[in-house]
């Protein structure tokens, strides 16, 4: 869902790009910044380091043992092309927008308290539905004591803390930028 949000306003800031280019409005200019602005606060937040931490944990743990994270039933319901498009194309689709198009990252420590902000969010989100439910999202966590899923809680926040990082120095490296 992040990347189909963040890449449908790509395309909208490219049309908006597009359809004001030589127009002398003032208030067309103001709304277009605004909408590149979100954009490029949406890929150093959530598209880039989202999309590389479930790339990466989804096909470690999948490689180790599928039916930890994307048990084989699901083959029957998920066909393998929507599974791909869920967790392979993210990472490809991330960097080609990176090497396209700059984006101007927030202030780290801004950007970090959103990525964090983020992740603590879906952990208490995946906490939610099992506590309603009594089934954890992910099977893994089922097969975890509390305190190593506090462990695994926080490693994932680093990780994903880490993953900004990392998009943060390879945007600046791509466009040649420092802060």
């Amino acid at each position: 869902v992040i990347q189909a949000v963040f890449f449908g306003i790509c395309v909208l800031t490219d049309l908006s790009s597009l359809l004001t280019r030589g127009n002398d409005s003032q208030e067309q200019e103001r709304q277009l910044k605004k909408l590149i602005s979100l954009r490029d606060w949406m890929m150093a937040v959530l598209a880039f380091p989202v999309g590389v931490f479930v790339v990466t944990m989804f096909w470690s743990i999948y490689i180790y043992d599928r039916e930890l994270v994307y048990p084989k039933l699901l083959d029957n319901f998920i066909p393998a092309w929507l599974n791909h498009g869920m967790h392979t194309t993210v990472l490809p689709f991330v960097l080609i927008e990176m090497r396209t198009t700059h984006h101007q990252y927030p202030s780290r420590s801004c950007g970090l308290a959103a990525v964090c902000t983020f992740a603590v969010g879906y952990i208490l989100w995946m906490c939610w539905i099992h506590h309603v439910t009594g089934v954890w999202v992910y099977p893994l966590l089922e097969h975890l004591s509390p305190g190593v899923k506090i462990i695994f809680f926080a490693a994932a926040i680093i990780i994903i803390n880490m993953f900004y990082l990392v998009g943060e120095v390879l945007n600046n490296y791509i466009w040649d930028t420092q802060k």
